[in-house]
This record gives structure tokens, sequence and C-alpha cells, in this order.
């Protein structure tokens, strides 16, 4: 979304991965601690090795050892050069009923129900993402259950209900989910009361996959994982050190406002498109091309008609909008031999390593218009692509709430723009406190990165 400020159907979730704001515990702390006689560390210590550690936690389920793990019913794990999950014999046979579409349809199903992730610090949130392949009459659903810090479960939470297409199911969210303790807003899981102490400290997924029955039809899913993190509210961030910069990306540019009154059956039109937009940019950088057959639906009186196709294929009908963080990176993942995921990165330095690597990264932020200097609106909520630095290390951004294709490419201060994005808390146009993404970023990547590209990817978390 971009624009002039205005309220959001969903409030940004608000939860940081800054690991340049977790330093050395103060001094005093430090000179009292102690260890036991054995010489192992004082509880003190460990407190202050968990508070430096890094605030997010990324797991990923893609090899097929991982997909042999697990607890199978009806499906298996499938090897080769992108191994993955698919139906093997159905479990079962289910009714579900689109909410959406009212349409009640008869569907095979199979399971998989992963192992437990312990996270090495409990987070106050935690978002899934998944790659997968869904032909025409299948379709798979994603689900979450944690234990709490106090060594309760929540239930089993829908995180998505998802198909590349929309002729067999209308992907979703799923609204009112809770338990007094966390709940469900769109994509993200979140704990209702931080200051609490209460936290996510482990959690399982379990994929469902379902089928036209009576047919050999499967989806594959090739990545499935969430990211949880934790990181206490902030209206500002440390600033991070110019160090690998005056790099720059050759992304392709799109403006999400010449799409403005088009298709507004997918969150009224272009104006509110800033997130597929961003994400059709960084397919095209890998080489993702739709066929005029994908795109014989646009009036082909409309420029940029993959852009159109972007919105369509990224839409959430529950959420009523493009914006769902995790489907945007499903959509990236629909295109030959790319992985999406959803994370949560630390600072401008995390994205430096990226751009050096080749790898572009999507941001999601919120500010005033007088917060970013050049960018001449405001809003509550608006993604944007990092194409690089300059010498420097302002940043090179590729804003789709441009007025036109060739307005795309933007320098904005390197300060500023970090901390509209990082931080957790901000004042709105109304002077009351709103939330800010808290370093949200979407990172498209290639399914067989090259060892530069592993190593920046695992130097920000994500493998």
């Amino acid at each position: 979304m971009s624009g002039p400020e205005k309220p959001t159907r969903r409030s940004v979730l608000a939860a940081a991965v800054v690991a340049v704001a977790c330093g050395p515990a103060p001094a005093a702390a430090a000179a009292g601690r102690t260890t036991d006689p054995a010489g192992a560390p004082h509880p003190g210590d460990l407190a202050a090795r968990r508070r430096q550690a890094r605030p997010v936690d990324n797991r990923a389920w893609t090899t097929y050892t991982d997909w042999r793990g697990g607890t199978h019913h009806g499906t298996r794990a499938v090897s080769g050069a992108r191994p993955g999950l698919e139906i093997t014999a159905a479990a079962g046979t289910t009714e579900y009923t689109d909410p959406h579409t009212g349409t009640t349809a008869s569907w095979e199903y199979a399971t998989w129900t992963g192992p437990v992730h312990r996270l090495p610090v409990p987070a106050t949130e935690a978002v899934a993402s998944w790659n997968a392949h869904t032909p025409a009459g299948t379709w798979l659903q994603v689900e979450l259950r944690g234990t709490y810090s106090d060594g309760t479960d929540t239930p089993w939470y829908v995180m998505g209900r998802w198909a590349a297409g929309d002729q067999d199911i209308r992907r979703t969210s799923l609204d009112g989910q809770g338990d007094g303790r966390s709940a469900i807003s769109t994509d993200t899981f979140a704990v209702d009361d931080p200051a609490s102490g209460l936290r996510l400290a482990a959690y399982r997924l379990r994929l469902t996959l379902y089928r036209t029955p009576g047919t050999r039809l499967t989806p594959t899913v090739w990545r499935l994982g969430a990211m949880g993190s934790d990181i206490p509210d902030r209206f500002t961030v440390p600033a991070s050190t110019p160090g690998q910069v005056g790099a720059e990306l050759t992304v392709p540019r799109y403006s999400q406002e010449i799409h403005a009154g088009q298709y507004p059956q997918y969150d009224n039109g272009g104006e509110a498109w800033c997130s597929p937009t961003s994400s059709q940019m960084i397919v095209e950088y890998w080489g993702g091309r739709l066929t005029p057959a994908q795109l014989s639906w646009v009036d082909p009186s409309y420029a940029d008609p993959q852009v159109c196709n972007a919105a369509r294929y990224t839409y959430d009908y529950q959420y009523a909008g493009c914006g769902n963080w995790p489907f945007n990176a499903a959509y990236a993942a629909t295109f030959k031999d790319l992985q999406g995921v959803v994370t949560r990165l630390g600072s401008l330095t995390d994205v430096e390593r990226l751009i050096a690597a080749g790898i572009p990264a999507i941001t999601s932020q919120s500010f005033l218009k007088t917060e970013l200097t050049g960018a001449g609106y405001g809003t509550s909520g608006h993604l944007m692509t990092v194409i690089g630095f300059t010498a420097d290390g302002d940043v090179i951004a590729n804003d789709p709430a441009s007025p036109g294709d060739e307005a795309v490419r933007r320098v904005y201060r390197r300060r500023e723009f970090e901390n509209i994005w990082l931080r957790t808390k901000r004042y709105n146009a109304s002077g009351k406190v709103a939330s800010g993404s808290g370093g949200i970023c979407y990172l498209y990547f290639p399914a067989h990165p090259t060892p530069h590209q592993r190593m920046a990817l695992a130097a920000v978390g994500v493998r």
C-alpha cells in the first residue's frame, strides 16, 4: 500500500530483528558475573548470551532428509534436483466449503507433520513461508502449533490455504483464530501480551495436501518453514555504518500507479499493488517470465500486464489485499527454479551483503511524508525493492509508488530509510502511536544458489 497515510485492514505487526541492537550486557551486570566451582557458566552469563543471540530464527525443511522426517499420512518424500513432498496415497476424503465462493467440494487429502523445532530465542511472532507447485485440481494448507514458554500448547493455527491458481479454491488467510494468549493476524502468529513474558518456545508445522478425488494429481512442496522473532519495541534504531556500497543491480522497474483503477476486485486496483509490483520486479530480475497465454486474461490496452497477473495471484480473499507476505513469497516460487521466504533483517548491512551477492531485497516500511526525503508521500504500509547503494551508502530503491516506470528508481537517505524500515513503533499523521514492520523483508533467490549467494543468505539467517 502507498499514498496518503490511512488505516490498514491489518496492523503491521511490530517485531524486528536488529542484531546491532543486541550489544553486550551493561558493564555493571558484566562485573557481577560468576561461575560455579566446576567452571559452568553462571545463569547470568547464559541470560546475557541469550540476549546477544540473533533475535530471529529461520528454520526451513527443504532436503530429502528433511522430508523423510516428521510424520507421514499418505505423503512421501521425493528426491531429485529439488527434493519435495507429495501425495503417495490419500489418507482420506473431506469436504471443503470455500467461504469466498460458497462452493462445497470433496477432496482427497494427505498430511505431513514436521518435528518439533525449538527456537534458540523464544519469539513473540512467527511467519510461515512455503514454496510449492499446485497443478489445477490441487491445493494445500499450512498449519502451526506452538509450545509456549510455560510448557502449554497453542491450538493448531491455519497459516494459509493456498493454490497458485484460483480455479479450485480462493487462496485465503483465516481470521478469528486465537486462544486468549496468542492469535493469527492474517499471516502472522503473535503473542497477545509480550510484556507478560510469555513467548513461543517451540513449534511444529503441518502440511495438508489436497487433490481431486480419484486422480493421481498432487501438489509438490519444495520448501516449508517459519521465521520466529522477538525484539523490544522501539521508535528509533541504531544507525549502521556503510560497508559494501557502490553496487547497483539491474532490476526491472514497474510502477503500481499506472494500474490505478485496473481490476478493482483485487484490492481496489493498482494503487494498492506495491507488494505484487515489487515481487514481479524481482521475479523478472531472476529471469521469470510469463507467457502470452498466461497474460491473455489481461486487457491488452494495459501496460505491464505481468503486474496485473502478480496482483491476481497474490490476492488473499480474506485479507482482501495483495499484501499477504507468504502469498507473495509463494507466488515468486511458482517461477522456475526460484525460492521465496519472508524474514526480518537486522540492518542495511545485511542488505549490503545480499546486494554484493546479487540478491535484491523487498522491504516493508511505514512513514510520514516528512520522514523519507524525496518520496513525496506518506504511507501506513508500503513495499519497495532495494537494488543497491550509492558510494556514500545511501539506498537505491525501485519504489513502485512512482508516477510511471521511468520514475521508479529512487535514491533515499540511508539513515531515514533504515529507521522507517526497522522500527517497530512510530507516530502516524494524527500523532498517535502506530506500528512499524520491524525489518520485514521478502527474499527471492535461486533454487540452487551460488556459493557466494549461499554464504550471504546464511549470514542473514536464511538457508
